[in-house]
């Protein structure tokens, strides 16, 4: 089973869906493809189901899109109303209202017996974020940033994992609480567990003091220079001696996928 988490940063960096199925180069194998910062139907996004859109490029039939926000995460947004779904898969009826949203999401080619999605609330407060000035001078410049409402995305699979794909808070503290709620929330699943994701947490935290292991200690961020990790696959249980990590180099978000083959 092949396993990939991926920032995408929305796929500006893509032309269409097809680059980044490319550079995922799953073949023939098994795989479960968790994507962080992914458009519904924005303006800026030319429209495109972005999960549905891979899903489609890999010749995956099970996807799941947790929408976070409606509208445009930096511009103008606001929260899900009580009425409004927070999960899209590939079995539901999408109405012809189709709001911008943004969100996280999971893509699977193995069948899925059940997908969850659990509510992590945001920060009262945001941070000044470092981001790229440009994309041919790689230099960096800070903006404000409040933060938005995060989820975390489950998937009980048919051969007995369960996948959790979440973006954690990039507000210190806020991040760990949120951290310790998942492990919680999947350590209650069926199955062997993964959690994979965007933690937001450098220098392997999310391990640290706990059972959890890193299956794929490898820096992701920045994409031109790489120096920290802040995306991560968890697991309790899997022997790193059964795990096969795989670079993947891209420059198609500010961050590099992590990917790894469980034997």
């Amino acid at each position: 089973m092949r396993l990939t988490s991926w920032n995408l940063l929305h796929g500006q960096g893509a032309e269409n869906f097809k680059e980044i199925a490319h550079a995922l180069n799953v073949g023939n194998s098994d795989f479960v493809i968790g994507v962080q910062e992914v458009d519904a139907f924005q303006d800026r996004s030319d429209q495109i189901f972005q999960v549905a859109e891979l899903a489609s490029e890999l010749g995956a039939q099970n996807f799941a899109f947790a929408r976070c926000v409606i509208g445009t995460p930096g511009f103008k947004w606001r929260h899900l109303r009580k009425d409004e779904p927070v999960l899209i898969t590939n079995t539901s009826k999408i109405s012809d209202d189709k709001p911008a949203s943004y969100g996280i999401g999971i893509i699977t080619n193995i069948p899925v017996i059940k997908w969850a999605t659990l509510a992590l609330g945001k920060s009262p407060i945001g941070l000044p974020l470092a981001f790229p000035a440009d994309t041919s001078s790689k230099k960096i410049r800070f903006i404000y940033v409040k933060d938005e409402p995060r989820y975390a995305l489950a998937a009980q699979l048919e051969n007995g994992w369960t996948v959790v794909n979440t973006h954690l808070s990039f507000v210190p503290i806020v991040n760990l609480i949120q951290l310790l709620r998942v492990k919680r929330w999947l350590l209650k699943m069926p199955g062997k567990h993964i959690l994979l994701g965007d933690l937001n947490l450098p220098f392997n935290i999310p391990v640290k003091f706990s059972k959890w292991k890193s299956l794929n200690q490898v820096a992701s961020y920045p994409t031109w220079q790489p120096k920290i990790q802040f995306d991560y696959i968890l697991s309790q249980g899997v022997e790193k001696n059964s795990v096969s990590p795989i670079f993947i180099k891209s420059e198609i978000s500010d961050h590099l996928p992590v990917t790894i083959e469980i034997n």
